[in-house]
């Protein structure tokens, strides 16, 4: 009886090892080489460098504090937000009261910056994940006067750069269009336009 059960754990335990090694290593190591030889920027988190040093990421969200740059959505991702390693929402529901006073004071907030309009949502709202890096294009024009006069630059101008940095849906209709922030504040900074007085 012994040897039945033996013989029978036998080819259990040998699967169990092969398809451990099969799938726990050679295929993710198979994966990461083909990742790193057909796309090694985009396996390597799309990390922009500048001398060297890196600067940033066009695939991960990150906080732009200054009146010069266009602002990210909120991020709930950690502590001071835009963690990459406590990628999270808030996992406050519509009925929360702490969302809705958050919400309503950041409304207060922006409306200052830009009166007429109203605030766009994803400028008061966290995205899933905490780390999205792209925001409408209506959030984008909304803080185009902002953006402008902290830069000194004509607001049309800023609108346009906008209007051109706008990404439209994957093959015309997958995703909604939007603005890579990141891409769009570096845009501007090689404009070497200096801060308003």
């Amino acid at each position: 009886m012994n040897k039945d059960i033996i013989g029978s754990l036998r080819p259990a335990l040998v699967m169990t090892l092969l398809f451990a090694a099969l799938l726990g290593l050679a295929y993710p190591l198979a994966i990461t080489a083909v990742g790193q030889a057909l796309f090694p920027v985009q396996a390597n988190g799309s990390l922009v460098r500048d001398n060297g040093r890196v600067v940033g990421s066009t695939v991960v969200g990150q906080a732009f504090a200054s009146d010069r740059y266009f602002h990210s959505r909120p991020s709930a991702a950690g502590g001071d937000g835009y963690d990459g390693l406590a990628s999270s929402g808030s996992n406050l529901g519509p009925t929360s009261r702490a969302l809705a006073e958050r919400v309503k004071a950041d409304v207060a907030r922006l409306s200052g910056t830009a009166p007429g309009p109203n605030v766009p949502p994803d400028l008061v709202t966290t995205s899933a994940s905490g780390l999205d890096p792209h925001i409408s294009p209506e959030a984008a024009l909304y803080q185009v006067e902002r953006v402008a006069h902290a830069r000194s630059l004509d607001p049309a101008n800023v609108r346009r750069i906008v209007e051109q940095a706008i990404e439209t849906p994957l093959l015309g209709f997958l995703g909604e269009p939007r603005v890579n922030l990141f891409k769009l504040n570096r845009r501007l900074d090689a404009l070497g336009a200096k801060p308003a007085a």
